[in-house]
């Protein structure tokens, strides 16, 4: 895992974490003055434009996932936080990445989706009932912090009693380091993917005697040419998908409650009133209030594709979430409209062979989140003296909401 962190703070020059989660004047003028980028000081190039994205993303013959740099961290330097070699479905190109794709896909399939919505729908119910004892609850508390973690609990086959253990375990294993921290940060990461593996590792070797529906028992069962997992892979894979299923789909329930209250104030009305609605907010979102999607790659030949000559081994960034509000492939994309016709052309999760595993149970628990919450609450308004700057935190999603206090009524 020792690669070389590319300083991101270094490219953006945010001023304060607020700007950070909300990154659309930088993106604008991104766009419209440096859409191809060189950033001498990271010796990197930053891609805008939705096309030139899409071009990074899908010739793999020109641009490769393989490289010594990365613009974040996750996991730990010691043998039980390093991902195994099989499921590093981001750091391996066509045609080798798509055995390795494979291997992890078994776990999702569409007949796990469909199997997982009513345990998936029970989660949220029970959650959005249990802020009723309230008049004001803290959205991140309450649901966006639990709802994906006792999710991605159930369905991988582990206790969901010990949701929070999990959470602990992956803000640490997902933190990004801070100058001057790195051994101390370094430090928690390898204590924390220690105590994460002495928990599961029993547990999957109970599983090979005791299958069930979920992923840790499909993850034994599944061979694709003559490769299976061995146990120590499993809990190693399974901290994996933890954390990439309960950071960014947190992030994005509590960036939508947000939308909500700061902005638009009518949108939740209008949502609760025609819940049809839903799946195209939720996409909406994912393209207007989902500002961490980013990938790194590597010039793989020189070329010119992008209308500057590339030379090999140079580093690229691909700013998805900036591409999400190209002019060119967006009609006024610095509105938010729940009715824009192709917000579903968003890169929030990527594009080509590295198209997020996880998207269909990602948009799979928004969906159920957002109209579980729509048909128990008829109203929410913000409280009064809410400070976002004090907010927010770093992390492996980019500065993210660490309380959203809401009014609600039912």
């Amino acid at each position: 895992m020792n690669k070389e962190i590319i300083a991101m703070h270094e490219i953006t020059q945010f001023k304060s974490r607020s700007e950070e989660f909300f990154p659309i004047s930088w993106y604008k003028n991104m766009l419209m003055n440096a859409p191809v980028y060189y950033h001498k000081e990271t010796d990197t190039w930053n891609v805008f434009k939705y096309n030139d994205a899409k071009v990074v993303l899908s010739k793999h013959e020109f641009f490769s996932s393989v490289g010594s740099r990365t613009t974040i961290a996750v996991g730990a330097n010691n043998k039980e936080g390093e991902f195994p070699k099989k499921i590093n479905v981001t750091e391996v190109d066509p045609p080798e990445h798509q055995k390795v794709r494979s291997l992890l896909s078994a776990a999702f399939t569409p007949r796990s989706l469909k199997n997982w919505e009513p345990r998936i729908q029970e989660i949220a119910t029970k959650l959005v009932d249990d802020m009723e004892a309230y008049d004001n609850v803290d959205i991140v508390q309450h649901f966006s912090g639990l709802f994906p973690t006792m999710v991605m609990a159930d369905l991988i086959g582990v206790p969901s009693t010990d949701s929070l253990l999990y959470k602990k375990w992956v803000d640490i294993l997902f933190q990004p380091y801070t100058k001057g921290r790195e051994k101390e940060i370094d430090e928690k990461k390898q204590a924390a993917a220690i105590e994460y593996f002495q928990y599961l590792y029993p547990l999957v070797v109970q599983k090979r005697s005791n299958p069930s529906e979920d992923i840790i028992s499909d993850l034994i069962k599944v061979e694709i040419e003559g490769e299976r997992f061995t146990d120590d892979e499993i809990v190693r894979t399974t901290m994996l998908l933890l954390g990439a299923g309960i950071e960014t789909t947190g992030h994005a329930i509590s960036s939508i409650f947000y939308s909500f209250l700061y902005d638009d104030r009518n949108l939740y009305d209008q949502l609760r009133n025609d819940l049809e609605l839903v799946p195209n907010a939720v996409e909406e979102m994912l393209r207007y209030r989902f500002h961490i999607s980013k990938r790194e790659r590597f010039v793989k030949q020189d070329n010119n594709l992008l209308g500057v000559e590339l030379k090999k081994g140079e580093t690229i960034i691909v700013w998805m979430s900036a591409a999400n509000f190209d002019e060119d492939m967006f009609d006024n994309p610095f509105e938010m409209n729940i009715h824009r016709p192709n917000n579903k052309k968003h890169l929030t999760f990527g594009n080509g062979a590295h198209f997020c595993l996880g998207a269909p149970l990602a948009r799979l628990e928004l969906n159920i989140a957002l109209k579980t919450f729509l048909q128990k609450y008829s109203h929410i308004e913000p409280v009064e003296a809410f400070d976002l700057e004090n907010s927010l935190t770093d992390s492996a999603t980019g500065q993210t909401l660490t309380q959203l206090p809401i009014r609600i009524y039912r």
